[in-house]
């Protein structure tokens, strides 16, 4: 192992070559006191080296969060070339979108393997560097979606919800070894990154044919994005509110950084749970009608009156 070099922090980061990844990579690299390890999945490592230069203080590397001995290998690799890891990023991810009962045991454990387990392998491995050094931070991409579970959204709720669960007890376990963890909570974010959702073979036949719940794709695909495509947050800006977390030397265990998620919180803590699911669902569009055959054409009835309202 080489002499460790205490005066840089070195952070590894997964899932850089778009997003909050990406952007994430870009304002980390201006600072000079940093050192960072960059990965990808295979098929995006050459998309990653147009993007960033290597250099003594970048390095980028394959990894991908689902394979333990890729985990294992990278880990192993860094701790010989550097000697510590004092950031852990846990940015990689994917959303499948479906109603529960279109979801398959494949699906399903993609969506775990990815933002779940996969996650939990990196921590596990870098614990007990961590644990040596006695200091370290761990940062776990969550999600506004890992405290409000939507429809068409379970798998995915399912997989933050469980991220922020092992996060809060490993805030416990970690704190004597001077170890931080904490869990970054976006909600909607201004990007393009609803091109990258994903359905389940059932879901996408319902969707296509006006199968059973082909109603909700219908209404909350559209929604969603328009929340997107209307979010002040962008990667950029929230990629800045984790620098700042890095460096803060007691940084809190959940971080919100769109106000969506502030008020998400807000919400859960002062209404009745029954009043807030209530509330949730009368606000959803389409809500009133989901599970009746009547839905699409009402739907078909509702342009034809608002475009005969237009030209009136």
């Amino acid at each position: 192992m080489t002499q460790v070099d205490t005066s840089k922090k070195i952070i590894l980061i997964t899932g850089c070559a778009t997003g909050l990844g990406k952007a994430l990579v870009e304002i980390l690299s201006q600072n000079p006191n940093y050192k960072l390890i960059v990965t990808a999945r295979a098929h995006r490592l050459e998309l990653l080296r147009t993007m960033f230069q290597e250099s003594q203080d970048l390095i980028i590397r394959e990894l991908d969060v689902t394979v333990e001995t890729n985990i294992f290998a990278l880990v192993n690799e860094i701790a010989n070339m550097w000697g510590r890891i004092d950031v852990l990023v846990n940015n990689a991810g994917i959303c499948y979108r479906s109603v529960v009962e279109h979801m398959d045991r494949e699906s399903e454990m993609i969506q775990l393997e990815t933002n779940y387990l996969g996650p939990m392998a990196l921590i596990r491995s870098v614990l007990p560097i961590m644990r040596e050094q006695m200091s370290g931070h761990i940062i776990n991409i969550s999600s506004v979606s890992g405290m409000v579970s939507m429809p068409t959204m379970g798998s995915y709720s399912a997989s933050k919800h469980a991220l922020e669960g092992a996060s809060e007890s490993l805030w416990y376990e970690a704190k004597p070894y001077g170890i931080k963890v904490s869990l970054v909570e976006p909600g909607f974010i201004n990007s393009d990154s609803f091109k990258n959702i994903l359905l389940p073979k059932k879901a996408k036949l319902s969707a296509k044919l006006r199968g059973p719940h082909s109603e909700y794709y219908l209404s909350m695909s559209p929604f969603v994005e328009s929340l997107m495509k209307w979010a002040f947050a962008t990667p950029e800006s929230i990629a800045h509110k984790i620098k700042k977390l890095i460096a803060q030397s007691n940084p809190p265990l959940r971080l919100r950084v769109t106000l969506d998620a502030k008020v998400f919180s807000i919400l859960r803590k002062l209404l009745p749970e029954f009043l807030f699911h209530k509330v949730m669902f009368l606000l959803l569009p389409g809500s009133r009608l989901w599970g009746h055959r009547s839905y699409f054409g009402n739907r078909v009835r509702a342009k034809k009156l608002n475009s005969s309202s237009a030209h009136a």
